[in-house]
């Protein structure tokens, strides 16, 4: 199973409340458990907001200037926001290759080569949760978030990538727990593209993401 044949995929053109996101998610989840609906992999855009993960610490909230939402994802804050490339990925790993950790670079590595289509080369660093690049002047920043969680072997939540959002606004929390190092984004990069052509690079590299998961 290397393909979108039996997968939704599905790009919301409005921005969707966080909630409602969720609730969506989950209802697919447990429907994805029960046999009753395809799997599927959700590109989206939401107002901003900040997103609690189960690792986060409160201490880490400098601001309250946007909604701050508690989700069950692993990881801790993130941002969410116009600008800003969200996937939501809802497979079943009972039916491809049920390891945990190998989904969670194969995620990593599709986020990757998407961004290689416009000629940035990103990475995973080890011991640093996110998707790494260089900006021109040479510094190392974060442009892009993993987070997933695992219910009954069906996975929830997933990926976002900065492609333009207002940068100003990861200033209100500290970005996964790593203050070390900036946040950066595709138009910071000099790369201005809409969110539907970095869609469209996602949808071109899946497949290899798709691949990855299968293998034992």
């Amino acid at each position: 199973m290397n393909d979108l044949d039996d997968i939704e995929w599905r790009v919301s053109t409005d921005q969707i409340l966080y909630p409602d996101a969720l609730a969506e998610m989950e209802q697919r989840n447990a429907a994805v458990q029960a046999g009753d609906s395809q799997e599927l992999i959700w590109l989206i855009e939401h107002p901003p907001l900040y997103t609690a993960g189960t690792s986060s610490d409160p201490t880490e909230l400098l601001s309250q200037e946007f909604p701050v939402f508690e989700t069950g994802r692993g990881g801790r804050h993130t941002y969410h926001g116009p600008g800003q490339r969200v996937g939501y990925v809802v497979l079943n790993l009972k039916k491809r290759n049920s390891d945990v950790r190998g989904f969670v670079h194969a995620l990593e590595d599709w986020v990757i080569a998407a961004l290689a289509e416009f000629g940035v080369s990103a990475r995973a660093v080890e011991g640093r949760v996110g998707i790494w690049c260089d900006t021109p002047d040479g510094q190392e920043a974060k442009i892009g978030a993993i987070g997933i969680r695992i219910r009954k072997w069906v996975t929830m939540h997933g990926f976002s990538v900065n492609v333009d959002p207002d940068l100003s606004h990861f200033g209100g929390i500290v970005p996964c727990g790593i203050s070390e190092y900036p946040v950066t984004s595709l138009a910071q990069l000099g790369i201005a593209i809409k969110l539907r052509e970095f869609d469209e690079a996602l949808q071109k590299t899946v497949g290899g993401f798709l691949k990855a998961i299968d293998q034992a």
